[in-house]
């Protein structure tokens, strides 16, 4: 079950989470405290890290708001990390209203771009020369099954996921041979409060139809945290540059 935790899993490692404030990031956040994490945990709304605080055991979580789009973000959390970070869970992600490629505008694909994709580069480039020096990291990055396939969502969450899973993939070949392990979990339908309104007639047209008779029940987001912190943990030793789909069957459809 997923709210049983696996005692001292983590004791001794640091974590840093982004999105932390809801959804799949608080309760990743949540399970690394609960198994011994030390948790750098972030998010755009303070109000949120304050609730995750009367949580958890608040000596083993720090919090650092901000927008992870912004490079000062991730300057703050790597700082806050004291010199240490054997984990790190990409979380933090925005949805696109499903819009198709000829009702996109510039500033929504730039916004999905900066949060989605620049910020878990940013943040990956960040954290590698620790777990370089340490021999050893685990980095898990939030896809979705739009980086599956192209009936999931909009064009730009759509694109964004597929980078995602590019640059998941590319991180484990290049730093394997380092100790540096890197993977992404692809959720299908999870009940958190991001915004995934359709705010286009068309794509809803094309997709609820299907979405309707084809997609899975919803998951919570601590079936999304068990799998991630088992993908962080030495557990999941000999994995890396997986797509694993924890979307309750939805990529086998």
């Amino acid at each position: 079950m997923t709210d049983q935790f696996v005692d001292g899993r983590f004791a001794g490692k640091t974590a840093i989470v982004t999105g932390a404030g809801s959804g799949i990031g608080r309760a990743t956040a949540v399970r690394l405290v609960h198994e011994g994490a030390r948790v750098i945990a972030t998010d755009v709304m303070e109000e949120r890290l304050q609730e995750l605080h009367g949580a958890v055991d608040s000596s083993q979580l720090v919090t650092v708001s901000g927008d992870v789009a912004a490079p000062g973000t991730v300057d703050a959390l790597v700082a806050a990390a004291d010199g240490r970070i054997d984990a790190l869970a990409n979380v933090a992600g925005i949805m696109d209203g499903f819009l198709p490629v000829a009702e996109m505008e510039d500033a929504l694909w730039e916004r999905v771009f900066d949060v989605n994709v620049t910020a878990v580069m940013r943040l990956t480039r960040a954290v590698l020369p620790f777990m370089l020096a340490a021999g050893a990291g685990s980095i898990v990055n939030v896809s979705s099954e739009a980086g599956l396939r192209g009936s999931a969502a909009g064009t730009a969450y759509t694109t964004s996921k597929h980078a995602v899973n590019g640059l998941t993939k590319s991180t484990a070949f290049f730093y394997g041979p380092q100790g540096i392990r890197c993977n992404a979990v692809a959720p299908g339908g999870v009940a958190t409060n991001i915004d995934a309104s359709m705010k286009s007639e068309f794509a809803g047209q094309r997709l609820r139809s299907f979405m309707e008779t084809n997609v899975p029940s919803v998951a919570t987001p601590e079936e999304l945290a068990a799998a991630i912190t088992w993908l962080l943990s030495d557990d999941a030793a000999n994995v890396s540059g997986v797509i694993l789909a924890s979307d309750g069957g939805w990529a086998a459809i």
